[in-house]
């Protein structure tokens, strides 16, 4: 068993996060680290207390639903919510960021974006470039459990 390098370890958790993901059309987890160590996590899905998109439908506006909140969203919010900060902070999110989440990514005092798959928002990179925020995208590799353990 190899012991994966740091962005795999954390992507790897943002993984299983966004399995807690509430709608269908898309399953996104993000993780917020500072100095190796986990802040904050957070998963796209209905703000706490309302119905979840599996349970009621997804509500379209423009082709995106809008009763979830974005994984980062929920991740900078949780965070807040425990008064940990974020500045100097790294998210892992299972997706690039949109326009709107890398704006509080950048207002959040974020220094750097690690991400798996890329979101069709050109803007959202022009935005993080201006305000000298890092990205970079990973793939995650599979990581193998100790023998007689499961994955």
């Amino acid at each position: 068993m190899s012991r994966p390098d740091w962005p795999y370890y954390f992507m790897d958790i943002a993984e299983r996060v966004a399995l807690r993901s509430t709608c269908p059309r898309r399953s996104v987890g993000a993780v917020i680290v500072k100095q190796k160590r986990i802040l904050a996590t957070g998963y796209n899905g209905a703000p706490s207390g309302m119905d979840h998109c599996t349970d009621v439908g997804c509500l379209m506006v423009d082709d995106h639903c809008i009763r979830t909140l974005h994984a980062e969203q929920n991740a900078i919010i949780q965070a807040a919510q425990f008064g940990v900060g974020t500045l100097g902070a790294e998210i892992y999110s299972t997706s690039s960021p949109c326009a709107s989440c890398a704006k509080m990514i950048i207002n959040a005092g974020m220094t750097k974006v690690w991400y798996s798959e890329g979101y069709p928002d050109e803007t959202a990179f022009r935005f993080l470039e201006e305000a000298g925020i890092e990205f970079e995208q990973i793939e995650v590799e599979q990581i193998e459990a100790p023998d007689g353990a499961e994955a």
